[in-house]
């Protein structure tokens, strides 16, 4: 069955969940050719794209929510309406049910059922059917108990197949470290050794590399960065390059005090110094320095390396690159905003979604989504941090993480084969 859009799955539940889990009402729903603007029972807004199997519309189909919005003030008849459409749409599963004489015997084993069966209106009653059986207690709704047969168990997976001796840990990841974007491995299935195996990828990978050398010879993220640059230029942007060792009192002036949990990530550099974890400081400076000298509006956007300190290797980095573009003046609009991303990301043809959410330092935000990563936050000013650093025109801007936008072009299977790493070039192993 064809899977339903956004747009009718809200109609068909007048609510929304959002992307924190809340279960909202809706108040009004405008539908564009792309896109689905919402404005829930507590006043929330809510631009996504029209799709069929995004995040958003996954969990409007599943009826996955953490708890109702107090604000919206969602009835309980409301609610139960909402999970009783799901209950509908479930494939109920049936078993075989057949008369067993008086004496059968009561055994304590869980129902299996191995084949298809078909529903109890469809059995007619008739002779007993010889097939092993036992006597399960089933409460209905009148109390009844059924005689509930099951067919023979299937025979247990043999437990040298589970444990699958063949390949050590150490050695599985060596081998899914050699395997290219597109190339995937059933180590249950392989017949071939691991020394044969690593052979053959090391072949492959040393290949891939020659290739790289003899045709492009250019760095993804280099030439990511390129792509960008003129991308920018060409609408009207200027590029600048701002300090990477930063002053610590640029993070107050940006809301992240000493006791913050942004602040714990920061690499300290002595007392009063720091590696820049974010671009924003460094365009408020040029913002305010370029007032009254360049023509309204005020069009600047900066590459570069950021650094945090990060737990979680498999979505972070704790060295990355940053672009962070910003306008400053006349026509910084929630739609002039969005158009400039969806016109960014249509050049480098990535698929993608728009949703609203929060954050710590700049409040509401524009959140952009490949499935469920998250590429951008993007902001309308003005906020609070603004007066901190001389602002007071409306302004626009957004950021993405280029080892991201790499990650989802290419497939690659972690996002340090995206990244500055001297173990990958070009998502290829090096380690050869």
């Amino acid at each position: 069955m064809k899977k339903k859009l956004i747009e009718s799955l809200l109609n068909d539940t007048d609510m929304w969940v959002s992307r924190t889990g809340l279960l909202h009402s809706i108040r009004d729903l405008n539908v564009s050719q792309r896109f689905v603007h919402i404005v829930t029972g507590c006043g929330e807004t809510f631009d996504i794209r029209n799709s069929r199997s995004s995040r958003s519309a996954r969990a409007l189909r599943l009826r996955k929510f953490k708890k109702p919005c107090k604000q919206c003030r969602v009835s309980d008849l409301k609610i139960n309406e909402f999970l009783q459409k799901t209950s509908k749409e479930i494939r109920t599963k049936h078993v075989r049910v057949t008369e067993i004489p008086s004496n059968s015997i009561n055994i304590p084993t869980p129902v299996h059922a191995e084949k298809p069966v078909v529903p109890l209106s469809h059995i007619p009653h008739s002779q007993p059917q010889k097939v092993s059986s036992i006597h399960v207690k089933e409460k209905t709704e009148n109390k009844v108990e059924r005689k509930i047969t099951s067919l023979p168990k299937k025979p247990a997976a043999s437990s040298s197949k589970a444990k699958d001796p063949g390949f050590t840990q150490s050695q599985k990841d060596r081998i899914v470290s050699l395997l290219g974007p597109d190339e995937m491995i059933s180590f249950s299935k392989e017949k071939r050794s691991f020394q044969q195996l690593e052979a053959e990828l090391i072949n492959k990978r040393k290949d891939d590399l020659r290739k790289v050398y003899e045709d492009s010879r250019e760095n993804l993220l280099g030439k990511l960065e390129r792509q960008i640059t003129d991308f920018f230029v060409e609408r009207g942007f200027m590029e600048i390059k701002s300090p990477i060792l930063i002053p610590f009192e640029y993070m107050e002036r940006m809301g992240v005090g000493e006791d913050t949990k942004l602040s714990q990530q920061i690499f300290r550099v002595g007392e009063n110094m720091c590696l820049r974890p974010m671009l924003a400081p460094g365009l408020y400076n040029y913002l305010y320095k370029f007032d009254n000298i360049l023509p309204d509006p005020i069009r600047i956007f900066e590459i570069g390396p950021c650094y945090r300190k990060e737990s979680d290797g498999k979505s972070h980095l704790e060295e990355f690159t940053m672009l962070n573009f910003c306008q400053m003046g006349s026509k910084c609009t929630r739609e002039t905003l969005i158009l400039l991303i969806e016109d960014f990301l249509d050049s480098l043809n990535i698929e993608h979604e728009i949703v609203s959410d929060n954050c710590m330092v700049y409040g509401e935000t524009i959140d952009v989504l490949h499935k469920d990563m998250e590429l951008s936050s993007a902001v309308v000013g003005p906020i609070p941090q603004d007066i901190d650093w001389g602002i007071n025109k409306p302004w626009i801007g957004a950021g993405f993480g280029l080892e991201r936008l790499l990650k989802v072009t290419y497939n690659f299977k972690t996002i340090k084969r995206a990244a500055r790493c001297e173990n990958y070039y070009n998502g290829i192993s090096t380690n050869l």
